[in-house]
């Protein structure tokens, strides 16, 4: 290969993985600025967060109990879950791909969330409030984690905060009945739900 053949590959990489770099950090959403309420579910509010790996300082209660980084996904749901479910979780901490606990069986409790897990497919069908959890790929590899606001007969809808700087804060997925008994969310990269119970 010859030098300026190899200049030029070199260029696109660099370009490629700084345009890749400001996608996930920076806002280059002209709609919206950081911070700002796009959508709420039960009087809790979702905020714009531009990139998906765009971060600010942590947000703390008055009692000292960590929600998590604002405005990230799993700052939301626990947010979510400690002002509507009056909810704490034994650990506060974590990635949203951490609140899933592949060792504990469907329906058993996760200790760390205190909060009933269940795996998708489950036996038990996901309801309004449930977490649900996605795992982490090449291009987020922290996962994701959303609340499921609506339970249809075929498909559930979720909200979401931080799903990226132009991708809506609700979506819908498919919801199948799989062996008579089983429910599968329609989406590879759901691993599982979790309920508070109690």
């Amino acid at each position: 290969m010859n030098k300026n053949f190899m200049i030029t590959i070199s260029a696109i990489g660099i370009v490629a993985i700084s345009c890749f770099w400001i996608v996930k950090n920076l806002n280059i959403n002209p709609y919206h600025e950081v911070g700002e309420p796009i959508d709420s579910l039960n009087q809790v509010t979702v905020f714009y967060n531009g990139g998906v790996n765009h971060v600010l300082e942590r947000n703390l209660t008055e009692d000292g109990y960590n929600l998590g980084l604002k405005y990230q996904c799993v700052e939301f749901v626990k947010r979510y879950y400690y002002e509507h479910l009056n909810h704490k979780m034994p650990d506060s901490y974590g990635h949203a791909k951490d609140f899933f606990n592949e060792k504990i069986k469907d329906g058993a409790l996760n200790p760390a969330r205190y909060l009933t897990q269940f795996t998708n497919p489950s036996s038990s069908r996901p309801q309004m409030n449930d977490l649900i959890i996605f795992k982490g790929h090449w291009l987020n590899r922290y996962g994701h984690v959303a609340i499921i606001s609506k339970v249809a007969e075929d498909h559930i809808e979720i909200i979401q905060q931080n799903p990226g700087p132009f991708q809506p804060s609700r979506e819908i997925i498919e919801l199948k009945v799989i062996d008579k008994e089983n429910w599968e969310v329609q989406d590879k990269k759901v691993i599982g739900w979790l309920r508070k119970t109690d």
